[in-house]
């Protein structure tokens, strides 16, 4: 896919930055012999945050900003002055971008809605100066707190179309078709396999001023689930749909089987789509009469609506909308975005995406990072962490 624009995968490298250490400082005027600890806190450092944009549809910013490093806090200074916070990094990506941990594929955060934002990555806390820790019993410490340790994390950031309605179905089975018919969306449609090389959306205008989006995903062959065809990189755009439409060509040998191996496939990808509401739509059905459609419809699956329709001649579209206007407003579907993604493994990821080299500026020697098992409220506790010496 790299002669394409759309990008709906990426690997980068998120630091935070560390917090700036307290400061040490006494007091000194004329006139005032002791004048007593005044050292101040340091700043924070600053925070990854996720954000979500809905003016942006695509990963392809990212793939030319591999390392987004937010800056460090200001260590304190004399007469209690606190030092400058380090500046947040603001990552905007796409409303439906979910976010997973590069190493050990556990999903990790979700954006869903415009203007979301998700801390990614804490800033480390800034040290407190040493002007807390004066006493009656020690009036001049002469230590202070260090800042907080920066967060260093390679995430992988995957971009799932949210639309309401999903095609499934092979290669040529006209999903395409169906979606330039319906809608005003412009999907290449051509007389071969795969004419669809990325995932294109379209708003369904639905009884005057009713509507909903339908996503188009390059064609599933079997065996996609185990990464053979192109349906295995673009299977996760469909996991966000509410309603799940297959669309079985009116010639297919056995329509049954062909379902059955479409469903078959999704379950393998994730168990959860196989949950969903489907709807099956046999397709290019202005070839059969209706002897033949009758008896078709016999052999037809019993556990899923089916309907026969022709997107060149508008036969049984009408229909169709009406029934897929039902499956999306009906209750099963209230929660159909809340849904569980499945951890990435080694049939989900993209083999380029992961070879990626980071080459990352390294850290000063005397630069720590601060791991996921240090991270928490325990890890600064006041009085452990003041270094007397």
């Amino acid at each position: 896919m790299a002669d394409t624009n759309f990008i709906d995968y990426v690997k980068i490298l998120c630091r935070s930055g560390k917090g700036g250490a307290g400061s040490r400082h006494f007091h000194r005027a004329k006139y005032v012999p002791k004048g007593g600890p005044d050292g101040g806190d340091g700043g924070r450092g600053g925070h990854i945050i996720l954000r979500g944009n809905r003016n942006i549809w695509t990963l392809l910013h990212l793939r030319y900003q591999r390392h987004i490093f937010a800056t460090d806090g200001q260590s304190g200074g004399a007469g209690r002055s606190f030092g400058k916070d380090g500046e947040d990094r603001i990552i905007e990506v796409p409303v439906g971008t979910a976010v997973f941990d590069a190493e050990t594929g556990e999903f990790l955060a979700d954006v869903t809605e415009d203007g979301q934002e998700i801390k990614l990555l804490r800033g480390g806390k800034g040290g407190l100066g040493n002007w807390h820790f004066a006493t009656s019993t020690n009036r001049a410490p002469r230590y202070a707190q260090p800042g907080q340790p920066a967060i260093e994390k390679a995430v992988v950031l995957e971009l799932k179309l949210l639309g309401d309605v999903g095609l499934v179905g092979f290669p040529n089975a006209g999903k395409s078709t169906l979606l330039s018919s319906v809608s005003a969306a412009k999907p290449k449609v051509a007389d071969y396999p795969f004419t669809t090389m990325e995932p294109s959306l379209g708003i369904v205008s639905y009884r005057g001023d009713k509507s909903f989006v339908m996503a188009d995903i390059p064609g599933i062959i079997e065996g996609a689930s185990e990464g053979k065809g192109l349906g295995l990189r673009f299977l996760r755009h469909i996991e966000r749909n509410a309603v799940l439409l297959f669309m079985v060509p009116a010639d297919s040998p056995d329509i049954r089987h062909d379902y059955e191996v479409l469903l078959r496939e999704l379950h393998e990808f994730n168990p959860d789509l196989s949950t969903k509401s489907r709807v099956l739509a046999i397709t290019k059905s202005d070839m059969l009469d209706d002897e033949l459609r009758e008896e078709m419809a016999r052999e037809l699956p019993d556990d899923v609506p089916a309907l026969f329709i022709s997107s060149v001649t508008g036969q049984g579209l009408t229909e169709l909308k009406d029934l897929l206007w039902r499956e999306i407003n009906s209750e099963e579907n209230a929660a159909a975005f809340d849904m569980i993604h499945r951890p990435l493994d080694r049939r989900h990821r993209v083999e380029e995406e992961d070879n990626f080299i980071f080459e990352a500026e390294p850290l000063d020697d005397d630069d720590q990072l601060l791991t996921d098992e240090d991270w928490n409220d325990e890890f600064w506790d006041e009085e452990t962490s003041v270094n007397p010496d």
